[in-house]
């Protein structure tokens, strides 16, 4: 699983992230996340403020983005908290990224469903592409993680980049998909597999038939 501690708090990241600061269009939105709260608890913020935090790292850096440790002081003081209670939180949630990552975050599923379903593959694909685990790959393109259930159990393997679920993968799939992010295209997301819309039965479905053009009254047939 992802390692969850900080990236180390060198004198190059303080000289890089120190002067972070909301740009002006992140200001507005944190201050109306902070408004949904009573006056005084401003601290239930923290989630949605760490994100957007994270994401103005990554529009910075072209990258999917990630929570350097000033960016958290940051956060921090913006809330009126102790810093180790925003790092409890940032640490604890796989959505926040404590070390630098690529521009495509991918996060493949290894639970028992998706295990099941190929995720060992799914992971060999991403390494054949030069991705390792926890790292930044030489074209800064990807970083590679195994995540636990992501709840698509049903249309497993999958993985997730990003903000997006790209599900029913095989090797050549998910091939398909990276080439098409590399490009700077948008593959389709979700189920990859023809025919599918979300996560129906594959082939149609087998049960309650007569639903599918009508409602059918079933009461008396049970």
């Amino acid at each position: 699983m992802a390692d969850r501690t900080p990236a180390p708090d060198t004198p190059e990241l303080r000289a890089r992230w120190s002067a972070f600061a909301w740009t002006p269009e992140n200001k507005k939105t944190a201050d109306w996340h902070i408004a949904k709260y009573p006056g005084g608890r401003q601290r239930s913020a923290v989630m949605p403020l760490l994100d957007l935090a994270q994401r103005q790292v990554g529009a910075e850096t072209d990258t999917q983005g990630w929570l350097p440790l000033p960016v958290i002081e940051y956060v921090a003081q913006y809330l009126g908290m102790p810093v180790i209670r925003v790092l409890e939180v940032a640490s604890f949630y796989f959505m926040y990224n404590l070390k630098p990552v690529g521009k495509f975050h991918v996060q493949v599923c290894g639970t028992t469903p998706c295990m099941l379903r190929g995720s060992d593959d799914i992971i060999a694909a991403c390494k054949k592409r030069g991705m390792v685990k926890g790292g930044v790959s030489a074209d800064g393109l990807w970083t590679l993680t195994e995540v636990e259930c992501m709840g698509n159990c049903a249309t497993a393997p999958m993985v997730q980049i990003n903000d997006d679920n790209y599900e029913d993968l095989t090797p050549e799939r998910l091939d398909a998909v990276l080439d098409a992010l590399a490009a700077g295209q948008k593959p389709k997301t979700g189920t990859q597999e023809p025919g599918r819309h979300t996560s129906e039965p594959a082939g149609g479905p087998t049960t309650l038939t007569d639903m599918v053009s009508a409602n059918h009254d079933y009461r008396g047939e049970w």
